[in-house]
């Protein structure tokens, strides 16, 4: 046998590889956890890669996964041999069309990432839910276990449906298999050509719809012949089963690895065995071969075809000693006898023993389990649970394992000591801040590692829904052997910490081994002053453990390389010169190539400052002497002060820390309701460098507060007399205003909550006159300021709170005494997002309601464990919510439905109690106007007097308005999300919304990407723009939204850039808001995505306004009513080039760098596309009012 390629890649990449070969078309659309398959097809299309025909395939993204499931039914019925990719809501989206697809016996192969579905909340991580949801559609369900397996059964799966004409599903573990990095053999063009029968690729496509053979095929049917019809499928499916295992028998003959639909691992003779599928098999071999090298007669069933699960299979691999059996389900159906793989297995058992053909003398006791759900870890003490639990005379059944359930009382006990690592294996755990490029370095290290032919080599990667700045934790394990060991490192020989404050926040040690090796990056301190540093239990773990402890101030090295806070390269050159896992001078080289292969797109500059900070680093790298004793006086700080509410105190202080796995069932809301105002506890601490106030260069015009992405940056104005106990360094200057002696002004910055972004020094327009570059704010280190800036905010929060009522809503300078009620975020560092959520919940937040879109907004607006949204001092604040992605537009009008009509409901019955309340009191609640905070508050006022007289009338229509009554106060309704939903998955409900004419408003943070699942291409995405799923530049222009509301005539549309004209953004909120009819704002919001250095966002949005490719208007159809133009541009005549703001973005420049010619031609037509635009727009605001469109009521 000829030597085969041995390559390092992810679950997602070994699945992609074969199925980008094996079809013709690609119809994609990104969802987490699956979206880098459809990304890499789509790259490979860019560069050329051609199938195993010497064809490219197209690749065709779709506007949803329901949009991406009906191109391929299309493409398949015409003939094409076509896939897609997806997980979750996106394949429930697909279900309609797997129906149809499956119904007309068409062969197609769709590679899900399986992941859990949105229930009481939703989880991008690994379960299969979303696969077992669809089993009734007639796809049959084929399982990987592993890397290699989701390579292998990517093949097998589309040889077999091309036989049996019979759709399947090729699923792996979300997450757990998706994106754990492993060595694998690469199947050849040839071996996956040996695989596909040509005759049978030619059948297929004589089955197609033909002009030149017509038929017809998707007809409406009736009573007479349906029933018969849906039976005539059977003998389809009886096959199945021969088939796949023929198509895995002759796999093995052409690579020598052999599958069954049903494999057996453990003793010939065990007595006890566990069924089931997916990565959690690997674990379940892995502990059934330690037990049985120590005496238990125990084994594994792994399933590989689900469905149809072939009775006479899945016999002849049970062993016939067998007397106990545990079925392990990945899911969970509530108000089910059981999950669906312990329902198959019952019921293949028992029809056996009536059939007799049980291959055993008795019926084994059968129990089911679930585990695993939302990627929680099943490790080899939980196995060991389950096969201890079938020792028992009486085992539990419909058991769960790996929470602890004190409600129903379903989960097994388990011993967590019990572990099975081996000595062999180099285990190594980095923690890491997101988007500080510790994964991603990571993942090369595996690579380096693992293109080593003495080693092997496996990566998992733990993070949660946000993009950046929460904590990231990489666990690799590198080996002479193959690892099959898919969960967490348990016990690590290497430990690196890349954010030194994490020793403070959880137990960074906890998985450390015994003489482990700790790796420091101390920034922003010197290595010198690491130990003095560090706290006092954590100082104790060290000399406990016996570890071996290096730093460096990483940061100053990234910085002293122009590489900002990028510090992967240098941690990572660091742990290969610590571990000695390769030669030092072999890794560097390696690193370098990495590098050089990572960044080549990116320019050579990017190159050679990564190349720098490699050759500097070990210079910088110290060995730090452990005492014999503690020495710190240090203690860990509280995970929350001790005055959080109760519920923050008890469990969402064991999620900051790390510790959720520890919370049972009893501790958790039953429906997923959650309180807010719960990232005030949280206090990250993520930035060495804060914002520093200068009250003597202050102009007060509130431009940094109105910037700042996480609410961190806040004004008051006070009596003088308030500061009596004001702390010595607070900071405070004399109100810039005429006539007001004795007020007192104060800007007073967060500092545990600041990200370090700097987008508030750079909107300063305030110089100092005696000191070049000092600003009335400046970054400075945070460590010196940190607790005198600590007791600042205490006092501050003490000074009342300006009158609302006094507050001048229409100016920046006004809003910045209007506290946010969206605060401390876990958004980007620099989001060009958050101010405008934030300010919306400024000016509206105390009866605010938020219809929010799936995306990046929903996470940092909701991912556990804290959320920003938050109350005021009266205890109100916005109402929250989340759907899905397609449906937000629906979803928020149902919340001004509900508004309207108990609005109406309200009114009936007042006007039906003014006998007992008084004509006097229901006419001043029915005809108050609602139009300032003054009106707002006098109508809050009289319901409150109305809700107190109503407790007091003993009337049944009483108690019905004391439960509406506050409908009485008008509502804001705000649906929120970015343009992958407002232009492309919820397109046509934005559309139905607008054209309702009812009172809401929608909000589009337009990234102009996916911003959330990467970075894909959107409708929104510009001309020329490189981006996931455009890998050669986007061909077409900017979808023009805001033409299309402004169409319907009654629709408020706005287009705006807070960094550009914040008065302007301001100015449409409040038009937007105070008309009675639907209002969309468009707001440009720069992105980590674009290629920028977050820092100069608002420069870019500057640029965007001034090249005209962001012109900002209004408009505005109440201005009708005046027979006044509507169409009001707000930016003047762009008056630079488009190359000006384009070129400071990676986006643009990546194209320009590989396909220079090809960026310099729709660099032209982009260009020529704003000048057409703009002539559009501004003919549209030299049109007389009255022939503008339509006039509307």
């Amino acid at each position: 046998m000829t030597e085969r390629q041995v390559t390092t890649i992810d679950g997602n990449e070994a699945a992609a590889y074969v199925a980008y070969r094996v079809n013709e078309v690609c119809t994609i659309y990104p969802i987490t956890p699956s979206s880098t398959m459809a990304e890499l097809a789509d790259q490979w299309a860019s560069e050329g890669v051609k199938n195993i025909w010497g064809s490219v395939p197209l690749v065709m993204e779709m506007q949803s996964e329901g949009g991406a499931a009906g191109a391929a039914h299309g493409a398949l019925q015409t003939g094409a041999l076509t896939t897609t990719f997806t997980a979750s809501q996106g394949l429930m989206l697909m279900i309609p069309n797997m129906y149809k697809i499956a119904g007309e016996l068409t062969s197609a192969v769709f590679h899900v990432a399986a992941r859990s579905l949105a229930t009481q909340g939703l989880s991008i991580f690994g379960d299969h839910q979303d696969v077992m949801a669809v089993r009734p559609t007639g796809f049959c369900l084929l399982a990987s276990g592993s890397v290699q397996e989701a390579h292998d059964m990517a093949l097998i799966a589309q040889a077999a449906t091309l036989e049996a004409r019979v759709p399947f599903i090729h699923f792996f573990d979300g997450f757990r298999t998706s994106h754990e990095v492993n060595k694998l053999t690469l199947l050849s063009d040839d071996d996956i050509r040996a695989m596909i029968r040509d005759d049978l690729v030619l059948a297929h496509r004589t089955r197609a719809l033909n002009p030149d053979r017509p038929f017809i095929r998707g007809t409406a049917q009736n009573p007479d012949v349906y029933f018969q019809s849906r039976e005539t499928v059977n003998p389809f499916y009886a096959q199945v089963p021969d088939i796949v295992q023929a198509a895995m028998d002759k796999f093995a003959g052409i690579t020598g690895r052999r599958y069954n639909l049903f494999d057996y691992f453990g003793d010939p003779n065990a007595e006890r065995v566990v069924i089931l599928m997916g990565s959690g098999q690997e674990t379940a071999c892995e502990t059934a071969a330690y037990l049985n090298a120590r005496g238990e007669k125990v084994g594994v069933i792994q399933v590989r075809l689900f469905q149809p699960l072939s009775a006479r299979h899945f016999l002849a691999a049970l062993p016939a000693s067998v007397k106990a059996i545990a079925v392990l389900d990945r899911t969970k159906e509530p108000g089910a006898t059981g999950e669906p793989m312990y329902l198959e297995v019952v019921n293949t058992l028992v029809e056996a023993q009536i059939e007799g053909t049980l291959p055993m003398p008795a019926l084994p006791r059968i129990i089911g389990g679930r585990y695993g759900l939302s990627s929680k870890e099943f490790t080899p003490a939980m196995v060991k649970a389950v096969f201890d639990e079938l020792s028992k005379a009486r085992p539990k059944n419909h058991f769960t394992v790996g929470i602890i359930d004190d409600v129903t009382h379903t989960s097994l006990d388990v011993d967590a000591s019990f572990m099975i690592e081996s000595d062999k294996v180099v285990r190594a755990m980095f923690y890491g801040l997101g988007a500080d490029g510790t994964v991603g370095a990571n993942k090369n290290s595996i690579k380096i590692i693992g293109d080593d032919p003495e080693f092997y080599a496996q990566g998992y990667f733990v993070y949660d829904s946000k993009k950046s700045g929460s904590q990231t934790v990489s666990h690799l394990r590198f080996g002479p052997d193959p690892i099959r060991s898919p969960y967490l490192v348990q016990s690590a020989n290497f430990i690196g910490c890349h954010q030194f404050n994490f020793l403070d926040r959880g137990d960074v040690l906890k998985n450390a081994a015994q003489g482990a090796v700790l790796l420091l990056n101390t920034s922003p301190h010197e290595p010198e002053e690491a130990w003095d540093r560090l706290p006092h239990p954590v100082q104790e773990q060290i000399i406990a453990k016996q570890l071996k402890v290096h730093a460096i101030n990483a940061e100053k090295v990234a910085r002293d390389n122009g590489m900002g806070t990028r510090i992967n390269t240098i941690m990572q050159t660091c742990f290969f010169a610590i571990s000695g896992v390769l030669p030092r001078d072999k890794a560097i080289e390696k690193i370098k190539y990495s590098i050089k292969k990572s960044y080549m797109r990116k320019g050579e500059e990017v190159v050679r400052k990564n190349f720098e900070a490699v050759d500097n680093t070990l210079a910088n790298l110290r060995e730090i002497p452990v005492p014999a004793q503690a020495t710190s006086t240090r203690k860990l700080p509280l995970v929350v002060p001790a005055n959080a509410p109760e519920f923050v105190q008890k469990v969402t202080a064991m999620m900051m820390a790390g510790r959720g796995d520890e919370l049972p069932v009893s501790a958790l809301p039953v429906d997923g309701t959650y309180p807010s105002a719960t990232t005030q506890w949280e206090k990250r601490n993520i930035s060495n460098f804060v914002p520093v106030w200068e009250p003597d260069v202050c102009i007060q015009c509130g431009n940094c507060s109105m910037v700042c992405p996480h609410g961190v940056i806040r004004s008051k104005f006070y009596n003088e007399a308030s500061l009596d106990n004001a702390p010595k360094a607070f900071r405070t200057a004399p109100i810039d205003a005429r006539g007001f002696p004795d007020i007192r002004y104060t800007l007073q910055v967060y500092l545990e909550d600041c990200t370090g972004c700097g987008l508030c020094v750079e909107v300063c327009p305030a110089k100092s006159k005696e000191q070049t570059g000092r600003k009335a704010i400046n970054m400075a280190l945070k460590e010196p300021v940190l607790e005198d800036e600590k007791a600042n905010v205490r006092f501050f929060e003490t000074l009342p709170e300006m009158d609302r009522g006094r507050v001048d809503f229409s100016t920046v300078r006004g809003v910045q005494f209007l506290p946010p009620l969206f605060e401390f975020s876990g958004a980007c560092a620099g989001c060009g997002e958050t101010p405008y959520v934030k300010l919306l919940s400024q000016l509206f937040g105390d009866r605010l309601l938020v219809a929010n879109a799936t995306g990046c907004s929903s996470i940092y607006g909701g991912n556990l464990p804290t959320t920003p949204w938050t109350v005021n001092n009266e205890g109100r604040g916005p109402a929250w919510s989340n759907s899905l992605f397609e449906d937000n537009a629906e979803f928020g009008l149902g919340f001004r439905l509900t508004a309207d009509k108990h609005l109406e409901y309200a009114r009936e019955l007042l006007l039906a109690l003014a006998g007992p309340l008084g004509q006097a009191q229901v006419d001043e609640l029915l005809d108050a106007e609602q139009v300032t905070e003054i009106d707002i508050r006098r109508q809050r006022s009289r319901v409150a007097d109305l809700k107190q007289r109503l407790q007091e009338i003993n009337d049944p229509r009483a108690a019905q308005l004391l439960a509406v009554a506050d409908q009485l106060v008008r509502r804001s309704v705000w649906i929120v999300g970015g343009d992958g939903w407002a232009y492309d998955i919820g397109s046509s409900g934005v559309d139905h919304v607008l054209a309702s004419g009812r009172d809401v408003n929608i909000l589009v943070m337009d990234t102009e990407v996916y911003s959330n699942t990467g970075g894909q291409m959107s409708k929104s995405t510009p001309m020329g723009a490189v981006a996931k799923f455009a890998a050669a530049g986007k061909q077409i222009g900017k979808k023009d939204v805001a033409l299309q509301a402004i169409s319907y005539g009654n629709v408020y549309v706005a287009r705006v850039a807070l960094g550009a004209n914040p008065q302007q953004a301001l100015l449409a909120f409040r038009e937007a808001e105070a008309y009675q009819g639907p209002s969309l704002i468009l707001a440009y919001s720069h992105c980590i995505a674009h290629g920028i250095n977050m820092q100069r966002g608002l420069d870019q949005q500057h640029l965007a306004v001034e090249s005209g490719h962001w012109p900002l208007f209004r408009y505005n159809p109440m201005v009708h009513e005046s027979n006044e133009n509507p169409f009001v541009l707000d930016s003047g005549r762009p008056k630079v080039p488009l190359k000006k703001y384009a070129y400071n973005e990676v986006r643009y420049k990546v194209l320009a760098h590989t396909n220079p010619a090809e960026a310099e031609r729709l660099m032209e037509l982009a260009q020529q596309g704003i000048n057409r635009r703009w002539s559009v727009y501004e003919d549209m605001a030299t049109r007389s009012g009255g022939t503008f469109v339509p006039k509307f009521k």
